[in-house]
């Protein structure tokens, strides 16, 4: 198991971990833009290691349309920090110091308190932004991360990607976000955040998932 979270205060919002609140939807951090979906991609042992490979090597970024560079992993030992479990009941921290891992390309895989560099457009919407991993978390049924802005964002906040492994064999893989629009132009249209966040969970999991289809 590998359960790891960075916290200090070189990102640019306050709320950090609020991906993982049970109430996210209904409490969002103030100011921000809450949004969340889940998506059945498939069932199995090894539909589930292949999703978890794919994730924590940054493949939903990529797969988006951006492009990931700078990637730069926490130097010293790291520590978990405060998560919930489903009740919403906070899991005491433990001290994680996991083995860093590369992709085929010599990229280091997602760890905690790794910086990135993220580039690209969404739909004409930017997305360039320089983003940091909040926690990651490796388990037997649950792996994923949470990346949380630093700068050069058109909106500041959180998102995670998760993927379940659940008893009656479905995989599933969740994203959830909260965005406080950061550019004078989103403070302005509240609309266009919703649009790009809508149009990056669907890239999102077409990245992970080889049954989604784009919708007609």
């Amino acid at each position: 198991m590998r359960r790891g979270t960075f916290r200090d205060d070189t990102v640019d919002y306050a709320a950090v971990g609020a991906t993982q609140a049970p109430d996210l939807m209904q409490y969002p951090p103030e100011r921000s833009i809450p949004a969340e979906q889940s998506w059945r991609i498939g069932s199995g042992e090894a539909r589930f290691r292949a999703a978890g490979e794919a994730l924590m090597s940054w493949t939903a970024q990529r797969g988006a349309g951006l492009e990931v560079t700078d990637v730069r992993p926490a130097s010293g030992p790291m520590y978990s920090g405060v998560s919930f479990d489903a009740e919403g009941n906070p899991v005491k921290p433990s001290r994680s110091e996991a083995e860093q891992r590369f992709d085929a390309d010599g990229t280091p895989f997602v760890g905690p308190g790794t910086t990135i560099r993220v580039d690209g457009r969404v739909r004409g919407l930017r997305a360039d932004a320089e983003l940091r991993v909040i926690f990651a978390v490796e388990e037997p049924r649950r792996v994923g991360f949470a990346l949380g802005t630093v700068s050069d964002s058109v909106v500041s906040g959180e998102e995670s990607f998760m993927l379940d492994w659940y008893e009656n064999d479905e995989v599933w893989f969740t994203v959830r976000a909260f965005d406080a629009p950061h550019a004078l132009l989103y403070r302005m249209l509240p609309a266009l955040t919703k649009r790009r966040r809508r149009e990056l969970f669907t890239r999102y999991l077409r990245a992970i998932s080889p049954l989604y289809t784009t919708p007609a």
